[in-house]
C-alpha cells in the first residue's frame, strides 16, 4: 500500500488527483451537493412529468443526464475553487510539472467524483423509473459521457474562477459546448434503456468518444493559458 502511495506521489497527474480525493474525505462538500441536487431533479421530474409505462422510455433517459449536467455544473464552480483558497493555485503553478498534468490530474478527480454519484443515483433512478439501469448496454455510455463532462467542466470551472460571478459564468460557457455529448448520450442511452437492439446503441458510442477525444485534446492546451491570464 505504501509503495502505491508513493508512486502516486512521483505522478503530477496522480498526485493531483491524490490531492482532490483526501480533500474531498474529508470535506465530502462536491460528492453531497452533487448528489442531493441530482437526486432532487430525478424526483421532481417524477412528479413533473410523471412518466408511465408508455412513455418512460422517452423521458427517463433525459431526466437522467440532465440531473448529472446540472450536478456536474454545481460539482465544477468547487474544481478549482478550493486552489483560489489561500493562493494555492499560485503554489501549484509554481511547481516544476505542465500544465498538462494539473488539467488532467483535475478531470480526472472530477470524473470519479461524478462515477461515485452516478453508482449511488443509478439504482435510486431505477427504482424510481423501473428501468434496467444496469443494461451493459448502459456503462459504456455512463463512462465516455462522464468524461466529456468532466473534460469541458474542468477547464470552464479554470476559467470561471477568474470571474467574480463564477457561479453564473460556468453555466453559462459549459452548457453550450456540451450539447452535443448530451444529445448523444440520451439518444444511446434510450435504447439502452428500453431493450433496444446494440446497433442502436452502438451508433452512438463512436460519437460521443470522438467529442471525448476532441474535447481532451482542445481543452488540454487552452487550458495552458487560461490558468496564466
Amino acid at each position: 500500500m505504501n509503495l502505491i502511495i508513493n508512486w502516486i506521489k512521483l505522478n503530477p497527474c496522480l498526485a493531483i488527483f491524490w490531492k482532490d480525493v483526501m480533500y474531498e474525505i474529508r470535506s465530502r462538500d462536491t460528492l453531497v451537493s452533487v448528489l442531493v441536487f441530482s437526486l432532487l431533479v430525478i424526483v421532481v421530474f417524477n412528479f413533473g412529468i410523471s412518466p408511465n409505462a408508455t412513455n418512460v422510455g422517452i423521458f427517463a433517459p433525459g431526466i437522467l443526464w440532465i440531473a448529472f449536467i446540472f450536478g456536474g455544473v454545481l460539482g465544477f464552480t468547487r474544481t478549482f475553487a478550493i486552489e483560489k483558497e489561500n493562493d494555492a493555485l499560485n503554489g501549484l503553478l509554481l511547481t516544476p510539472v505542465s500544465r498538462d498534468a494539473i488539467y488532467f490530474g483535475k478531470v480526472l478527480s472530477t470524473f470519479t467524483f461524478m462515477m461515485v454519484v452516478e453508482i449511488i443515483t443509478f439504482p435510486i433512478f431505477a427504482a424510481i423509473y423501473n428501468l434496467p439501469i444496469l443494461s451493459p448496454g448502459f456503462i459504456p455510455i455512463a463512462l465516455l459521457s462522464t468524461l466529456g463532462i468532466s473534460s469541458v467542466g474542468t477547464l470552464f470551472s479554470a476559467m470561471a474562477m477568474k470571474t467574480k460571478a463564477r457561479e453564473v459564468m460556468l453555466p453559462l460557457l459549459f452548457l453550450p459546448v456540451i450539447v452535443p455529448v448530451l444529445v448523444a448520450s440520451i439518444e444511446a442511452s434510450v435504447p439502452a434503456l428500453t431493450g433496444g437492439s446494440w446497433s442502436d446503441v452502438s451508433m452512438w458510442l463512436p460519437i460521443i468518444a470522438a467529442f471525448d477525444v476532441v474535447f481532451l485534446i482542445v481543452c488540454s492546451i487552452a487550458f495552458s493559458y487560461v490558468i496564466h491570464d
